[in-house]
């Protein structure tokens, strides 16, 4: 796939918040991008991707903390591998994000940053990404 990559991440918890923004960047420096759309796929069922603050340490454990709280492990799922919060919580967050490229970084606000999401670690994953650059 041209222009497209793929990233491969340790978890080395079971709910947990990477920060993926220095891959990103060197994805996008590798890639000579500059300005378009930078697509970012997780191709598992109990994993995810968002944007959200990076600031503050505490909005990350908040997040979790209430995902958990919201979907709690125990809660009687029929599923066997013991793991129906983890599929929720990916279904519930997303499996992909679509953000601007400009001047070869992502647009994004001042305190936010792009977040790889496990939530049935620690595993390793593989996280896509693929730059489309503007034609015009």
């Amino acid at each position: 796939m041209k222009n497209a990559t793929f990233l491969e991440l340790k978890t080395n918890q079971r709910n947990q918040l990477l920060d993926i923004m220095p891959q990103i960047g060197s994805f996008l420096r590798e890639h000579q991008a500059v300005d378009g759309v930078l697509v970012i796929f997780v191709p598992h069922t109990t994993a995810a991707v968002t944007i959200n603050e990076n600031a503050d340490p505490d909005v990350k454990n908040d997040i979790l903390s209430y995902l958990s709280r919201l979907i709690p492990a125990d809660a009687g799922f029929r599923h066997m591998e013991g793991n129906s919060d983890a599929h929720i919580k990916s279904s519930l967050v997303s499996p992909s994000l679509s953000i601007l490229v400009s001047g070869g970084k992502v647009v994004l606000g001042t305190w936010q940053s792009v977040f790889f999401c496990e939530f049935d670690g620690p595993r390793t994953r593989k996280l896509y990404l693929k730059y489309i650059p503007d034609l015009a």
